[in-house]
C-alpha cells in the first residue's frame, strides 16, 4: 500500500472509526426495524388498500433511505480500517468471525429487499411468525460481530 494512504489512513483513524460505529449503528438500527415492519404488513394489511401503499412507502424508504446508504458506509469505513496499519492481524480468529458474520448482515439485507418487491408484486408467501424468527438474524450477527471485536478470540 502506498506510503501516503497508509499515513492518511493512520492519521484519520479516530474520524474513520468514529464514521464506521455510527453506520453501523443506523444500519443495525433499519435491519431491526424493517422486518418488524413486514410482521405487522403481513398480519394487519390488506393487499391492495391504501393501508398496503403506506406500508410499502415506508418499507420502501427504510431499504433505500436508511438501510442501503448506511451499509455502503458501513462498508467504505470498514475496510478504511481493515487497511489501516496495525489495526487487524488477520492471524487470529477475530477478524474472520468477524468478516463472515457481516457478510451474512449483507446477504440478510439483500434478502429483506426481495421479500420487499414480494410485497410490492401482492406475492409474499412469507408469515408473520417467520419474519419475527427472521428478526432475531441481525441480533445474533450483532453479537457475535461485538464479541469478536471486543474480546478478539
Amino acid at each position: 500500500m502506498p506510503e501516503f494512504v497508509s499515513g492518511f489512513l493512520s492519521e484519520w483513524y479516530p474520524w474513520i472509526k468514529t464514521g464506521h460505529v455510527v453506520s453501523v449503528i443506523a444500519w443495525m438500527a433499519g435491519l431491526f426495524y424493517l422486518p418488524r415492519l413486514y410482521v405487522y404488513h403481513v398480519e394487519q394489511v390488506a393487499k391492495g388498500s391504501t393501508t398496503d401503499a403506506m406500508f410499502q412507502t415506508m418499507e420502501r424508504r427504510l431499504l433505500k433511505g436508511i438501510i442501503g446508504p448506511a451499509s455502503v458506509a458501513v462498508w467504505v469505513f470498514g475496510l478504511c480500517l481493515v487497511f489501516t496499519p496495525g489495526i487487524v492481524d488477520w492471524g487470529m480468529v477475530w477478524p474472520w468471525t468477524k468478516a463472515v458474520s457481516v457478510l451474512v448482515m449483507t446477504w440478510f439485507q439483500h434478502w429483506l429487499g426481495t421479500k420487499r418487491k414480494h410485497f410490492v408484486a401482492g406475492s409474499n408467501t412469507v408469515t408473520g411468525r417467520q419474519y419475527r424468527m427472521m428478526n432475531e438474524v441481525p441480533t445474533l450477527l450483532m453479537l457475535l460481530i461485538v464479541a469478536s471485536v471486543i474480546v478478539k478470540f
